[in-house]
């Protein structure tokens, strides 16, 4: 009887949380070993000769990492975070060292007050505000200053790449003086985290099978893998059936993200602050850089164009368009064709359409009946037509019923013809 109770009480212990102390001693666990296989792969030599197993090594890499961001088995769920509230059209997110100006820049463009001072960590907390733009409405977020080791928990990195990861596009703050190598720091601890900078998906198809092996397809000449490396790689998943299908000479980074599968690819806008602190052949450095941005008059602007927003104007049949409160869709919330405006609306428009009318853009005239797959631009104004309802019975001499008597005795005599 005792043996059971222990075993009972030893089931039970199973299911509490674990304590925040042994948390601590996984996730430094986890560190230790990551360390170990960065410095293994920086005393490496790259060459033909180890190219085998430095993807091993990546993929390893890649597994510790999405085990420290994933919470433990046994643990309560997900830690402390920020609780903000999607709102408007669109989320932006503000990113970058302590003191680069990222509060200063959220009181010009919402007017909400961030606390800004000279000392570092003066925002510890997420501060929310929205900018009215082009009709539209868009969140814009403080975030606190995230440091080096973001991604491994320090500062309270983790919690602000969460916020990023949920935003449609980042706006990375930067100190015009230092601006190249907080630049790269702030990138390596986002991509360590399985966020993608202003990159596309790779074009790998991947699958999972139950049988049948491992099936190795290409349609170009690969330089940076072959079939060995990607079997090597695929083993250190315990993945044994699968289909692979390159479409571009893709790397082991690349093969590495696809079989993960929780990588997100997000646009970003490098945002220069203290220009005037550093020469004019710098500043025309910054300027000709991609992504960049060096003045609040280009700013809105460019936010505006990465986000893909598009303004859709509704006319009611018989009377003008309403162009007071548009419709704002966009290609990552939903889509921009037709059927995704309808379902913006209400989902139960599309049974009974027609066709609709579009005038903008768009349209090759004006205006032109298009159907659920057209593309919609900004500004374009649609009108939607619906079916009409039939006539029970059909019409003319097609009808199944009639209005008349039911039997001849009720039908009425005509008057008698006068002769």
């Amino acid at each position: 009887m005792q043996v059971t109770q222990s075993r009972a009480e030893s089931t039970a212990d199973i299911r509490v949380p674990l304590d925040p102390f042994v948390l601590y001693l996984i996730n430094m666990g986890i560190l230790e070993r990551i360390k170990e296989i960065e410095a293994e792969m920086a005393r490496t030599q790259k060459n033909k000769a180890t190219e085998y197993h430095l993807g091993q090594l990546k993929a390893k890499l890649a597994k510790l990492r999405t085990q420290l961001l994933e919470p433990p088995k046994g643990s309560s769920g997900a830690g402390e975070g920020f609780e903000v509230t999607k709102f408007g059209h669109g989320r932006v997110a503000l990113i970058g060292f302590p003191s680069v100006g990222k509060s200063t820049l959220l009181t010009l463009l919402t007017g909400t007050h961030s606390e800004a001072a000279s000392y570092e960590f003066t925002t510890l907390t997420c501060i929310p505000g929205i900018i009215n733009y082009n009709d539209a409405k868009i969140q814009l977020l403080d975030l606190p200053g995230i440091i080096e080791g973001a991604s491994e928990g320090k500062g309270r990195g983790r919690q602000v790449i969460a916020v990023a990861k949920s935003s449609d596009i980042v706006l990375m703050v930067l100190d015009a003086s230092k601006s190249e190598g907080h630049r790269q720091i702030l990138t390596k601890e986002l991509e360590a985290v399985g966020l993608r900078l202003n990159k596309r998906p790779p074009q790998i198809y991947f699958k999972k099978k139950k049988t049948g092996g491992i099936s190795f397809n290409s349609t170009c000449a690969l330089t940076h893998i072959d079939e060995k490396l990607c079997y090597q790689i695929l083993h250190e998943y315990k993945i044994h059936n699968a289909e692979v299908l390159f479409r571009e000479d893709a790397t082991v980074d690349d093969l590495i993200d696809v079989i993960e599968g929780n990588r997100k690819y997000m646009k970003c806008v490098y945002v220069y602050n203290k220009i005037d602190v550093i020469g004019i052949d710098d500043v025309d450095r910054l300027a000709r850089q991609p992504n960049s941005v060096l003045n609040l008059d280009r700013l809105l602007a460019r936010m505006w164009e990465e986000m893909g927003l598009v303004r859709v104007y509704s006319k009611p049949q018989g009377q003008q368009p309403d162009f007071t409160d548009p419709f704002v869709l966009s290609t990552d919330r939903g889509g921009c064709t037709v059927e995704d405006f309808c379902n913006h609306i209400h989902r139960s428009i599309i049974k009974d359409l027609k066709y609709v009318l579009v005038w903008g853009t768009s349209a090759r005239h004006y205006p032109q009946h298009c159907g659920l797959s057209h593309n919609l631009h900004d500004e374009d104004v649609v009108q939607i037509v619906k079916k009409k309802e039939k006539e029970e019975g059909g019409r003319g001499r097609f009808k199944s019923h009639t209005t008349g008597p039911a039997r001849i005795s009720d039908r009425e005599k005509k008057a008698p013809l006068k002769t």
